[in-house]
């Protein structure tokens, strides 16, 4: 999903990151020491998360909420030069005073954070809110005490899905195929349902994907769409795996710097943004399927595919219950720890009926 960052060691990538997107959240204007300016790291560019909600949101929304008060710029973030693996670090250290963290990405600083949005657990977008709404207090918590950060909203992308170059029938035909995944609880779940998951970024996914290199992919409905996915693969399932969680969140001493009623606009305001921007992935995830499908209901798009929509059976729900709280829970609780077991049972337990089974 994501497409190359920055390569060089960390340190360089901080000043570059300084230079582009800014090591401080505001800064007075020359002539009204009124302005504020913010700089933003945004999500994914040319995704309609980002053209048509974040972009507008921070260059133009604000602006007028704030009758030119707050003006900001906002760079996506697989345009500044950095991994998106490193953003949540910079945020913490400042380098970044607001950006975007995809929560899957961030596993290897905190593997906690990706609770939420683990491989087979939210099969449909109401299951991904009512997560969201459960471990929301936890998040929030644990970004301002271990990272000082500051979240401020959570956004989804549209449904993360199977595609395949040959036939198959649900989850249990993947057996034996080397399937893309783009995090450590997808490869957990991929693996579980006897295929090879192959660690791959976006931009490498279709170049994998015509040498022979994975046989299925796992991706957005709607970017599968976009990079011509639909054209060498023919069978795409419309089970959600997971939804490409990211939160959006400032560095806690630069959020403390803005006036207290700037503070308050943008809080007033972010609610707004977030529910859009979920209100989006759930119609293009249904587009998405459309346009692969080559259905002219429902597909805005004029290049249409002529793909075979698998459907979700029952035996797909059971399997995708049985293999997520017997491989992908246990294995995230290993990686994460007895206290994410415990928050687990305190958060999600209740909202999903879900226990890890241990053997």
């Amino acid at each position: 999903m994501w497409r190359e960052g920055c390569r060089r060691p960390l340190s360089t990538c901080l000043v570059l990151i300084g230079l582009l997107v800014g090591s401080t959240a505001l800064a007075q204007s020359r002539n009204d020491s009124d302005v504020i300016r913010l700089r933003i790291l945004g999500g994914l560019d040319g995704v309609t998360q980002y053209t048509k909600h974040e972009q507008p949101f921070w260059t133009k929304t604000l602006a007028a909420r704030s009758r030119g008060r707050i003006q900001a710029e906002i760079t996506p973030v697989d345009r500044a030069g950095i991994r998106v693996q490193e953003s949540l670090s910079l945020l913490q250290l400042g380098v970044i005073s607001f950006g975007t963290s995809l929560l899957s990405q961030v596993g290897a600083l905190a593997p906690e954070l990706a609770a939420a949005d683990l491989a087979g657990l939210n099969s449909d977008i109401d299951s991904a809110r009512r997560a969201v709404s459960a471990f929301r207090p936890v998040l929030e918590k644990t970004l301002r005490e271990r990272f000082g950060v500051e979240l401020l909203a959570v956004y989804a992308y549209p449904a993360q899905v199977i595609y395949c170059k040959n036939a198959f029938n649900g989850l249990s035909d993947l057996k034996g195929r080397k399937v893309r995944t783009s995090s450590s609880s997808q490869a957990d779940l991929i693996e579980a349902l006897g295929a090879a998951p192959v660690v791959t970024s976006f931009a490498e996914l279709m170049p994998y994907m015509r040498s022979g290199g994975i046989d299925c992919a796992i991706t957005g409905t709607m970017s599968g769409h976009t990079i011509g996915l639909n054209e060498i693969t023919t069978h795409v399932h419309a089970m959600p795996l997971n939804w490409g969680l990211s939160i959006f969140a400032a560095n806690a001493a630069a959020w403390k710097a803005l006036p207290s009623d700037v503070r308050v606009l943008i809080k007033d305001e972010l609610p707004k943004l977030e529910a859009a921007i979920w209100s989006e992935a759930q119609k293009e995830t249904l587009e998405g399927l459309a346009c692969n499908t080559g259905q002219s209901r429902g597909c805005s798009n004029a290049r249409r595919g002529n793909m075979v929509e698998v459907p979700v059976t029952s035996q797909d729900e059971q399997l995708r219950r049985d293999v997520f709280s017997s491989a992908v829970l246990p294995r995230w609780i290993q990686r994460c720890g007895a206290a994410c077991a415990r928050t687990w049972e305190q958060t999600f337990g209740p909202v999903t009926g879900i226990s890890p089974k241990t053997h």
